[in-house]
């Protein structure tokens, strides 16, 4: 079972970048402030700047966040975070993407496995292969995020991206038959390794022993 979590439209304030060099760009960061680019909607990219606090209220759960762009106190713009370019573990630029409320845009979510397996009370243990899926539809209807329910997962059992049930009016963008996560038993894997070195060693013996003869 799949659940989603949709975000209210929120304001994000930025202002224009004038300066583009090395030493400019780092006194934004040291400030507290990060570079960006606002790009689509048939116009010229703009070169912008944002306070790192601020940004982390529309940005705290992934990229599909939909909000109003405001620049240099403009009147809003509808935008996306197409992209988060990090650096040590910190964000030093952001891509906003700017969208129509009418038009399906796709963007990736990320994946929330919840509860424990079944087949974890057998020593199974849950593999997770993805983090993240790629899903389109109109800007309002996006989810922060996917929620996944890998209780009724036993042993053996695999979770594929077209078990994933999405709310009307979203699809998902790639293979249906994706791998995103499954439950491994791992004494298992064990023991058929032991099986394949114990038939290895046996021909090898009786080898060495004919040659000697």
């Amino acid at each position: 079972m799949t659940k989603s979590t949709n975000q209210q439209t929120q304001y994000l304030d930025v202002a224009k970048r004038t300066e583009f060099t090395r030493s400019s760009l780092n006194q934004l960061r040291k400030s507290g402030h990060i570079p960006a680019s606002v790009y689509g909607g048939g116009t010229e990219a703009q070169s912008v700047y944002v306070e790192e606090k601020q940004l982390v209220k529309v940005a705290r759960t992934g990229r599909s966040e939909f909000f109003d762009l405001r620049i240099d106190g403009g009147q809003g713009i509808p935008v996306l975070i197409k992209e988060l370019h990090h650096r040590s573990g910190k964000v030093i630029h952001v891509d906003f993407q700017k969208v129509s409320k009418n038009k399906p845009v796709r963007v990736k979510v990320p994946l929330i496995y919840n509860g424990t397996p079944e087949g974890a009370k057998i020593g199974g243990i849950l593999q997770v292969q993805t983090t993240e899926v790629e899903i389109e539809g109109l800007p309002d209807l996006l989810p922060n995020g996917l929620e996944v329910d890998v209780t009724s997962l036993g042993s053996g059992d695999k979770l594929v991206a077209g078990d994933i049930k999405l709310s009307e009016g979203i699809t998902l963008v790639g293979g249906e038959d994706e791998l995103l996560a499954s439950v491994v038993l791992p004494r298992m894997a064990g023991a058929e390794n032991d099986t394949d070195a114990d038939s290895a060693a046996e021909p090898e013996g009786d080898e060495g022993v004919g040659g000697k003869e």
